[in-house]
């Protein structure tokens, strides 16, 4: 068995009750009109981007901060197996 994902998929990138905080921020002037014209929520569409984005951080620095400790395990394993090698049956 070899770690090649780590982490919880189901680990919050943050807390999604906290309260609302006004911010400014500079955008495209075309992008922002057809936006408008679509019906687009900026707050929410920002929200739910960054929310992604910071998820994609933390999962590439988890496993950078891991990469060292991974690759010992998946060598030990490479080198002994796994515990169930001689029971499992697939």
């Amino acid at each position: 068995m070899r770690i090649i994902l780590a982490g919880s998929p189901t680990m919050k990138a943050y807390n999604s009750k906290a309260p609302k905080k006004p911010t400014n921020v500079s955008i495209n002037s075309d992008l922002l009109s057809k936006a408008r014209e679509m019906n687009i929520n900026l707050s929410a569409t920002l929200e739910y981007e960054l929310a992604r984005r910071i998820k994609i951080k933390q999962r590439e620095r988890w496993l950078q901060e891991n990469a060292k400790a991974i690759q010992a395990y998946n060598d030990f394993v490479e080198d002994e197996g796994v515990f169930s090698d001689g029971i499992r049956g697939f």
